[in-house]
């Protein structure tokens, strides 16, 4: 049966090659996405084998309350910079560097800051013996004037050793003169890096005489547990000595954790499409067994049994897989190929060869081999179960089942899906109003696709309402063809039908998501001006340069730093998520009802006080935080009992806690702490232009500050939903790619099923044009039917998402029409693509040839 099965697939290889493509579309997602992965991760795993070269490390002994949301080993107290000469002492110990760096802004030759992705820009020194940098041409900078840079940097900024720039650095704009290249051995992924000398490294980031961490480099034949044992015997209690594989160890572990999002992002895709080319698996298979009922009766007859017929399908389901998934392997390594290109653009350099492992390698073609094998699974069970007495018919006929036990099960989900989207929607303060939301929606998805065959005749009818009067009789002929068989027009709309429901739903959300911007934006925002920074953080001084303009009345400003918060009398445990640090914002509360208004829970905002705080509603909810509560707040700079005064929900203030800015001074540390936004209120009798002018004069020299009005600032909002919804559209294309692959093998083997009814009604007149207008209005009929009942439940589920995370700010829906009109305008364009080629198959059959078709 083996060699019947191939030569199968060899007989009939057009029919088999476009469910081959479908499998390799998929799979290059999965294989890309493994070996994407595994890049980033032995980039970044590259960077801290490059930079962290220590044989030890010393650093805080106590958790601390820096670094919320940073990725990295767990942030520790600092320790004093003197410890440096106390260690070089210690018996076995050759040299100990500190860690001392911090954020800078270095302007391109462009007069623009340099910025890579998002990837951080820093400035770090080298010390004497510091063996992770090296120099490539120049010299190391020897005063505030001078700065190397980093050889990525050095090419991307259109700088050169010799030139002369503007840094800021410590909130002072500076002229410097670059004196330098530095390598730090290793691709830094897109960082910008500056080298400033000691003396101003010291004076600026460490100005209080305290590190986060020492590297320790031991003498020869000293180990790294022996050289802990004898740092720890030299610490205060304040400090520990951690070996310097442990510290790599964590920090790889803390990056493997973050890249784990991405992977799970893209893995989800590439399950779309994998399961949106099942549908073209399976109905490839469908229609094949249907048009081989007589040979696989034959195998019957002359002593094949049910499961050899069985496994025959199934060999060439496994085939489909196994060549279909090496093909998508190649696929993602050119995927991942032109993205590592795309990233070498945008100012990312990745490192080492792209990554194809055997684990990549088998995983890809176990799952694209197992989703062929499920989707032939109930068409190669009806080949085998074909009697042998059809054999001895002229014509063998597929008996169709009825459609009653579909009709059933499909209501049922889809009643028990709008069940679960009800409940969300009804209850959207419950705990799990997002679970019930997301199952239900699953649930509807599911349950219009068992519906597909039930429904198909009465919207299909409906949508071939224009052709049939205005084009006949190719109109009669192309509706009676769609809805002669609904589970097939079912299954071949499936696939557009899963894409286009997600791009519908997708689009529904980012027009929300905009519309709740902007209607934010101009409730919750009334200052005349805000500022923000391209590198997150706005310049201490240029705040204050701004506050002594007379044209400016008032500027508020969102501290953004981390503390531990406890209930008082409570040890948080190290390690733990008691001692996980919390976003704090520090704000002058006088700027609540003022020019930000917040939505009060309970309490206000005017009550809290100066020893009070205000928390989220979400957090408050978490942590059981109730208004008259008190919490701890701790910090590098120690503790400070607070009171609960105020519970609110802001899309604007979209942090667990707001404390007054006094409080929040006293317990974050000024190099922890940055300003994100400010708020900037115009004088009494200024004009916004006199305003804006003198606001702009202050700023342009700090180089990344924007001043935007409350449009320019909804707007820029709203920019990023677009980039965002860019990539979602550019994943889920890959989808619609698919289904429309789904539509063109459909046809084709339609028209081989048809040839001799093709025949037929060439013989009795129809015209080549005809005939393939016929099939091309076939499939707009299907790709139509597929996108408006797809559309139609992606922008129902959607419709539910506004009351149901208004918390987080997606407050307004708002319905992008246009763009669904051109959807369905897409989804004629797909139909007539996807007709070329069986249509011109089809007019091509030679009319004597197809009469004698059997």
């Amino acid at each position: 049966m083996g060699k019947v099965a191939l030569r199968g697939i060899r007989a009939h290889l057009v029919r088999f090659l476009l469910s081959l493509l479908a499998v390799a579309l998929g799979v290059s997602f999965v294989a890309g996405t493994f070996s994407l992965r595994t890049m980033l991760s032995a980039t970044f795993t590259g960077i801290v084998d490059s930079s962290s070269l220590g044989d030890a490390y010393v650093r805080g002994s106590e958790q601390s309350a820096r670094g919320a949301g940073d990725i990295g080993p767990d942030a520790r107290n600092p320790i004093p910079l003197s410890l440096t000469e106390d260690l070089a002492r210690v018996d076995g110990v050759d040299r100990v560097i500190p860690d001392v760096q911090g954020p800078i802004v270095l302007v391109g030759a462009d007069g623009t800051a340099v910025t890579s992705t998002q990837a951080p820009s820093f400035a770090t020194t080298l010390f004497p013996g510091d063996p992770s940098g090296r120099i490539l041409q120049g010299r190391l900078p020897t005063g505030p004037t001078e700065i190397a840079l980093e050889s990525a940097t050095l090419r991307y900024s259109g700088l050169y050793v010799g030139d002369t720039t503007t840094v800021v650095l410590g909130g002072q704009v500076e002229q410097v003169a670059i004196v330098g290249e530095v390598s730090f051995g290793s691709p830094m992924a897109g960082a910008t890096i500056v080298v400033i000398d000691q003396v101003t490294a010291i004076a600026t980031f460490a100005p209080t005489g305290t590190v986060l961490t020492l590297a320790v480099y031991a003498k020869d034949g000293v180990s790294q547990a022996q050289l802990v044992e004898r740092l720890d015997a030299a610490l205060p209690a304040q400090a520990q000595a951690v070996a310097g594989d442990a510290i790599r160890a964590e920090t790889k572990s803390a990056i493997e954790k973050a890249l784990g999002f991405v992977s799970t992002f893209l893995l989800v895709f590439a399950g779309i499409s994998l399961f949106v080319g099942a549908f073209i698996i399976a109905n490839t298979f469908t229609m094949s067994v249907r048009q081989r009922m007589r040979e696989f009766a034959l195998l019957r007859a002359i002593g094949a049994s049910p499961s050899q017929v069985f496994a025959s399908i199934l060999l060439q389901a496994a085939a489909v897989g196994v060549v279909g998934s090496a093909l998508g392997v190649a696929g993602g390594l050119g995927l991942v190929s032109a993205l590592r290109v795309l990233f070498e653009r945008m100012g990312m350099s990745l490192s080492g060869s792209i990554p194809l492992d055997a684990s990549t390698i088998l995983v890809s073609i176990g799952i694209g081999t197992m989703v062929s094998l499920l989707a032939a699974l109930v068409p190669a069970r009806r080949a085998a179960l074909v009697p042998p007495v059809e054999a001895m018919r002229d014509d063998v006929v597929d008996q169709e089942h009825s459609l009653r036990i579909r009709s059933i099960a499909g209501w049922a989900l889809v009643v028990l899906g709008v069940a679960g989207v009800l409940v969300a929607v009804v209850r959207p303060q419950a705990d799990r109003a997002g679970t019930f939301l997301g199952i239900g929606a699953a649930a509807v998805v599911l349950g219009m696709l068992t519906l597909a065959p039930v429904i198909a005749r009465v919207i299909v009818s409906g949508l071939a309402v224009p052709f049939v009067a205005l084009l006949r009789p190719v109109g009669r002929l192309a509706r009676g063809n769609v809805t002669r068989n609904p589970r097939r027009t079912a299954s071949t709309a499936g696939a557009l039908m899963i894409g286009m429901a997600l791009v519908g739903a997708a689009s529904v959300l980012a027009a929300s998501t905009q519309a709740s911007t902007r209607e934010i934006v101009a409730a919750d925002m009334h200052a005349d001006f805000i500022l923000r920074s391209a590198t997150g953080s706005i310049p201490t001084d240029a705040l204050d340069a701004l506050r002594h303009l007379d044209s400016v009345a008032k500027v508020d400003t969102f501290d953004v730093g981390s503390a531990v918060v406890t209930r008082p009398g409570t040890t948080a445990v190290s390690g733990t998520a008691s001692a996980a640090p919390t976003m704090v914002v520090g704000i002058d509360f006088s700027a609540f009802g003022s020019t930000i208004q917040v939505d009060e829970i309970d309490g206000t905002m005017a009550s809290v006080g100066a020893d009070g705080v205000a928390v989220r509603r979400s957090d408050a909810k978490a942590h059981d935080w109730k208004v008259g509560d008190q919490v701890t707040l701790t910090s590098d700079l120690g503790a400070r009992t607070a009171t609960v005064r105020a519970v609110f929900v802001s899309a604007v203030v979209d942090v667990p806690m707001v404390v007054p800015k006094a409080m929040y001074d006293a317990i974050v540390p000024a190099d922890q702490s940055l300003v994100k936004t400010a708020l900037v209120t115009d004088a009494a009798g200024t004009t916004p232009g006199t305003a804006r002018s003198d606001i702009v004069t202050v700023v342009k020299p700090y180089v990344v500050i924007s001043v935007l009005d409350s449009a320019e600032f909804a707007s820029s909002l709203a920019k990023q939903v677009d980039q965002v919804l860019v990539i979602l559209y550019a994943l889920l294309g890959l989808s619609i790619v698919i289904a429309v692959l789904g539509i063109v093998n459909t046809l084709a083997l339609s028209v081989i099923e048809r040839t001799r009814e093709i025949g037929l009604l060439r013989a009795v007149g129809l015209g080549r044009t005809q005939l393939a207008g016929t099939v091309m209005i076939e499939s707009v009929l299907t790709a139509v039917f597929g996108t408006v009942v797809g559309v139609g439940v992606g922008v129902a589920l959607a419709a539910a998402m506004p009351t149901v995370f208004s918390d987080v700010g997606l407050t307004t829906l708002a319905i992008p029409w246009a763009s669904l009109a051109w959807m369905l305008v897409l989804a004629v364009v797909v139909g007539v693509l996807a007709a070329v080629w069986p249509a011109i198959r089809a007019a091509r059959l030679p009319v004597l040839d197809a009469i004698s078709y059997e």
